[in-house]
């Protein structure tokens, strides 16, 4: 049993003006397992297996602002599945949501994993928050899992190891691809394109053969997927990390 950090947005606006937030399948997915996709999106065959984290770990949540980090409302009119609307609906995850920590109120040591809600709004609070900064690096560099999915990776492009360098210097990691921000007609509502960044900071990207489809990348102790489709997999890669 470990105990394990998700962090969500708090932006809820665009650069823009759009309406956004976390996005609901990545933080369902890997919190209860099984993972869909809805029907707008291009057909892809998946393989569905539990991640089933929660039943496993102690997940607390926490947010630049603390309780209540708005939801991108898309995210909820675009899933349906069992796990998204569950997630919506349960009174325990209700309860999280509303108590958040501000992530000034983190005690990093408590903690085994930290994991990163993907949506735009990362890319617009979390990327260059201190706080975040300064949290996400201590997780790093007590060697502890540093995940994040989809726009999450946005949250740790700050993130320094002990010598300083960043955390995705060398290292094999992914997100959501620059194809399919262009596909979702969103680059205008971000200050940068994460995949972009990755590659800036001097990270060995990855993505999978085909836009949209599952790609989780495990590189130590950093765990990133590339979209919705991926967050089952994240969940999956943070449950054996921290069971091997």
């Amino acid at each position: 049993m470990g105990r394990i950090l998700f962090v969500f947005t708090s932006a809820n606006k665009t650069l823009t003006g759009a309406q956004t937030g976390w996005y609901l399948p990545e933080a369902a997915h890997p919190y209860y397992g099984e993972s869909h996709r809805p029907d707008s999106l291009p057909p892809i065959e998946l393989k569905y297996v539990l991640a089933v984290l929660a039943p496993h770990h102690t997940i607390d949540f926490a947010s630049p602002k603390g309780p209540n980090p708005p939801v991108d409302e898309d995210s909820v009119r675009m899933f349906k599945d069992d796990e998204s609307v569950r997630f919506l609906q349960d009174e325990t995850v209700k309860k999280q949501l509303a108590s958040a920590k501000k992530l000034s109120e983190v005690n990093s040591a408590e903690y085994d994993a930290v994991f990163y809600v993907g949506g735009h709004g990362p890319v617009l609070d979390l990327a260059t928050d201190p706080v975040n900064i300064k949290l996400a690096s201590e997780f790093w560099r007590a060697g502890k899992v540093t995940s994040a999915v989809c726009h999450g990776p946005a949250a740790l492009v700050g993130v320094t190891d002990r010598q300083g360098a960043p955390i995705f210097s060398g290292r094999k990691a992914t997100c959501f691809s620059d194809t399919e921000e262009v596909q979702v007609n969103k680059v205008k509502d971000i200050p940068f394109l994460v995949e972009d960044r990755i590659k800036q900071l001097g990270g060995a990207y990855e993505k999978a053969a085909e836009p949209w489809g599952v790609h989780v990348v495990v590189d130590g102790k950093l765990i990133t997927g590339q979209n919705p489709a991926s967050a089952k997999g994240v969940g999956e890669a943070i449950q054996k990390a921290l069971t091997a």
